[in-house]
């Protein structure tokens, strides 16, 4: 009697801990992943800057949830049974040790994401997976008792069970697997990209980044906290990143040209600030405006957003007056931007849209469609900001389904 063989289409983050995961279970199936680029891994190697960010130090499964705009409610029981505590376990069983930075995010402590995929690749090795590269599944038959695949090659290959983990829907084209078994796709869209915004003055500004701004988008009541980073294109860093996230199927609706606001002091009222010129008026009166900048600004930041409310650039603290006071206010507090776009950033991976969450059973994974098919991954209707909790999903869905196949 031959043993069975269960195929893993994608050759991730979420292929292979299902993969791994199945194989360390059931010894006597045959575990094949087929990745259809030259390269396994190849997100988890470019992810956090090459450092990978493995998860977030969140480990109350609800609060886990609510990081993510698409599939909140879904993934509180997957969390239940494994999150970031797990994955930590995970890997340290493994040999790799995991590292939190001050904001929660959780790297390996080598900052390498190659840690990373020696490690999967050498548990896959180890639990006697088969791993094939530049091989996609091109069609995917239902029969009795399993799958007859078609592969790019030419080749056809029948197999047991069959999970998905082909990452995200890009184009409805790439979630046409899921659709002739069955399946209906949410809308693919972009989500976690930065802003293109047109602004002299801002783009002079590249590479430098704010600790703490409050990033906003009034007419869709979107609202993030968090650092941000000025590139040659427009606006990045965490805070925009979430707001993309949270407003990714808005954001396309608008087709990504919005007003954004942007709060460069947060924690300072208009009354604080008010009292702050006051006493710089009367301390410091002989002193240039522009080379007196508010703490925690950059001194370049601080210059660029007093020319743009106005001031010239060599007023003094003594003349000062309370419509120029004003003026500057509004531009700290206010900074008001046209967004043109989002960014072509080649780091831009993440989709929101995918296989409709209510089709799956997210206890074990499996469609409730077709037997013996499953999912994992972004192939899915979910997605969470920046921070970890992507990767936190692809090990959550990927151990999940990787149980349930050796069942």
């Amino acid at each position: 009697m031959n043993p069975q063989l269960f195929v893993i289409a994608g050759g991730g983050a979420a292929g292979f801990f299902a993969a791994i995961t199945c194989a360390e279970i059931r010894r006597g199936a045959e575990i094949l992943i087929l990745e259809k680029t030259p390269h396994f891994l190849s997100k988890v190697k470019i992810s956090g800057g090459g450092r990978c960010n493995v998860t977030h130090a969140c480990f109350d499964p609800r609060d886990l949830t609510t990081r993510f705009p698409r599939g909140e409610r879904a993934l509180i029981a997957p969390f239940t049974q494994f999150q970031p505590d797990d994955t930590i376990a995970w890997f340290s069983a493994r040999g790799v040790k995991l590292k939190t930075e001050s904001d929660g995010r959780i790297f390996p402590v080598t900052d390498s994401s190659q840690t990373i995929m020696d490690c999967l690749l050498n548990a896959a090795r180890d639990a006697g997976v088969k791993l094939k590269t530049g091989c996609a599944v091109d069609r995917a038959v239902k029969k009795p008792g399993g799958f007859e695949l078609a592969l790019s090659g030419g080749e056809t290959l029948a197999c047991d069970k069959l999970l998905l983990a082909t990452g995200g829907c890009r184009t409805p084209a790439l979630g046409q697997l899921a659709v002739s078994l069955g399946h209906s796709l949410e809308m693919p869209v972009p989500s976690l990209f930065t802003f293109h915004i047109e602004k002299p003055w801002l783009r002079e500004l590249a590479g430098v980044s704010v600790e703490n701004v409050a990033a906003s988008v009034p007419e869709m009541k979107l609202r993030e906290h968090g650092s941000l980073l000025v590139t040659h294109w427009g606006l990045s860093g965490p805070a925009i990143l979430r707001l993309s996230a949270w407003g990714a199927r808005e954001l396309h609706g608008k087709n990504y040209r919005f007003t954004l606001l942007i709060n460069w002091l947060p924690d300072a009222s208009e009354e604080k600030l008010a009292a702050e010129f006051g006493a710089r008026r009367r301390s410091q009166p002989a002193r240039a405006i522009v080379n007196f900048p508010i703490a925690p600004l950059p001194a370049r930041l601080w210059e660029q957003l007093v020319l743009a409310a106005g001031v010239v650039r060599d007023a003094r603290w003594a003349t000062f007056s309370h419509s120029a006071q004003h003026a500057l206010i509004r531009q700290l507090l206010r900074s008001e931007f046209a967004v043109t776009g989002k960014s072509l950033n080649k780091d831009e991976f993440v989709t929101c849209g995918g296989v409709r969450l209510n089709e799956v059973n997210f206890k074990t994974m499996e469609s409730k469609i077709c037997p013996g098919l499953y999912f994992a991954g972004e192939v899915l209707d979910l997605d969470g900001i920046t921070g970890g909790f992507n990767f936190q999903a692809a090990w959550t869905t990927g151990w999940l389904a990787g149980k349930a196949m050796a069942a």
